[in-house]
């Protein structure tokens, strides 16, 4: 079956809808559900159900929208003051640890072609060019599990993780690019090489800073009518400042992630549409990246190149990924031993690998479907054994905190109203005056505005008798306030919840 304008929607409704009920299953069992889109993808393609699609320039294309989307609504969703700590240590194994996974893997694949005969030998630009696809951790696989898992990590670990891998893809696009010009050259500059890598990262880095602060200005100051219309408008953004970014010579994955957050840790109108439109919408792309990246290849392929894709795949989960976290970390001595080997681990290949691979393929460089092969093989092997062990990795080496506690109230309010809102719950000693809210001790200009129990909501009045266990939405002016309330109320662990 070939796709077409007659029956592109009605399959990829299918596909969607397939792909939807399949990953609820897979979450159950710890499956990551980037990797149950994969599949589904390949079950659909030539070698399963018989969609025919060979078009790895319509593949990348939809992947550049995608990582585009996905980088920012990561960007949007970190908090600045949760990678500062972290900022160091991100950047570093953002640039240097993609060079060192890239130069030790590069030297592996050299190696293996030239002593496994039945396999294609590549020279040693091909295996670095094979190498630099595969060198970032994946966006897109490492913000899903590490969010969808709901686990908290110890020693800043989960921002310093998220950080690297929305930073780390324009390094391998760069040395990506470069090394396919070098070899279609046959020449090699080290300083037009060096130059090039500053001049993207230099301008990437400060394009997606101003042009994020532009976007924030647009946002609050353009005034519509109709307020759907505000997510719309900051879609257009994110991709104006992607491509905007690449005419200026500068690398527009870090531009919108950077972009992302500023944007994210700004004050703007319409925060909770514009988080939820991204949210679902970055969630939306990376399906149909998935599928897309499924689609294209042929699963019957992958035999013939599964025992150099396994050793390679060992090599980097054993050796070239520890090695480059633990020589990259050395300035920083705030991670213990057993937080490396958890960065270490936790080098999740998925979508951008792929989507790298695809450059070398329009390129027509040698042996690229082959190393289109490789990369998907691996990238199947990374989210099955590192991407079903994140939970049980972290609990093991002892590293593994309590996470984000579950909001009972959804409730979100303009960034223009100066208030401060917590989820009280009801403890013994809070009772100690009386069980009527009019006996809680409560500070001026605060108010207890909700009450939850058991399932049930409802606005309390003076003489509602609360009981212990109930959840208490409470309002007031200022920080300060709330703080007084969980004093006189006996409760030490405080917390504000942030719209």
């Amino acid at each position: 079956m070939i796709l077409n304008t007659g029956n592109i929607l009605l399959i990829g409704s299918i596909l969607l809808f397939t792909s939807i009920l399949i990953s609820k299953t897979g979450v159950k069992i710890g499956v990551p559900s980037l990797l149950l889109f994969l599949i589904v993808g390949m079950a659909f393609g030539t070698d399963g159900l018989g969609i025919e699609f060979h078009n790895p320039a319509a593949t990348q294309f939809i992947g550049v929208m995608a990582l585009s989307i996905i980088l920012f609504s990561g960007g949007m969703d970190t908090c600045y003051s949760d990678i500062k700590p972290v900022l160091g240590p991100g950047v570093v194994l953002a640039t240097v640890g993609v060079m060192l996974t890239t130069l030790l893997t590069g030297y592996f694949i050299y190696f293996i072609t030239g002593v496994l005969s039945h396999y294609a030998t590549l020279t040693l630009l091909e295996s670095m060019l094979l190498a630099a696809v595969m060198s970032s951790t994946d966006s897109a696989s490492v913000f899903s599990i590490l969010r969808s898992k709901g686990k908290g990590l110890k020693q800043n670990l989960r921002p310093t993780l998220e950080l690297e891998s929305g930073s780390n893809d324009p390094m391998a696009y760069m040395l990506t690019l470069l090394l396919i010009q070098i070899i279609q050259s046959g020449s090699f500059s080290l300083g037009n090489s060096l130059l090039m890598l500053v001049v993207q990262l230099c301008v990437g880095a400060v394009a997606g800073y101003l042009l994020g602060k532009m976007s924030v200005w647009i946002i609050n100051k353009i005034n519509i009518s109709n307020a759907s219309l505000y997510p719309v408008l900051l879609l257009g953004l994110v991709f104006f400042i992607f491509s905007f970014t690449e005419v200026l010579k500068g690398n527009g994955y870090l531009a919108v992630y950077i972009a992302g957050l500023v944007v994210g840790n700004s004050k703007v109108i319409h925060r909770k549409s514009l988080s939820t439109f991204f949210d679902g919408f970055a969630w939306l792309f990376q399906i149909v990246m998935f599928l897309t990246l499924g689609l294209l290849v042929n699963p019957l392929e992958l035999v013939s190149i599964a025992g150099i894709g396994i050793l390679i795949a060992i090599f980097m989960i054993v050796a070239a990924r520890p090695i480059s976290v633990f020589i990259s970390l050395l300035p920083f001595r705030k991670f213990t031993t057993k937080a490396r080997l958890y960065i270490s681990w936790v080098g999740l290949r998925g979508a951008v690998p792929i989507i790298f691979a695809t450059y070398p393929w329009i390129a027509g460089i040698e042996h690229s479907r082959m190393m289109f092969n490789v990369v998907f093989f691996i990238t199947i092997i990374s989210l099955l054994v590192q991407g079903m062990t994140v939970s049980p990795m972290a609990k093991w080496l002892g590293l593994e905190a309590e996470g984000e506690k579950k909001r009972d109230f959804d409730l979100d309010l303009p960034e223009e109203i100066k208030t401060a809102m917590s989820e009280i719950e009801v403890i013994p000693s809070a009772l100690n005056d009386g069980d009527q809210l009019m006996n809680l001790s409560l500070p001026d200009n605060t108010l207890v505005v909700m009450v939850k129990r058991g399932n049930n909501y409802f606005v309390p009045r003076g003489q509602t008798t609360l009981k212990v266990g109930d959840k208490l939405l409470v309002i007031s002016d200022n920080d300060e306030e709330l703080k007084k309330t969980f004093q006189n109320m006996g409760i030490e662990d405080y917390s504000i919840l942030k719209n």
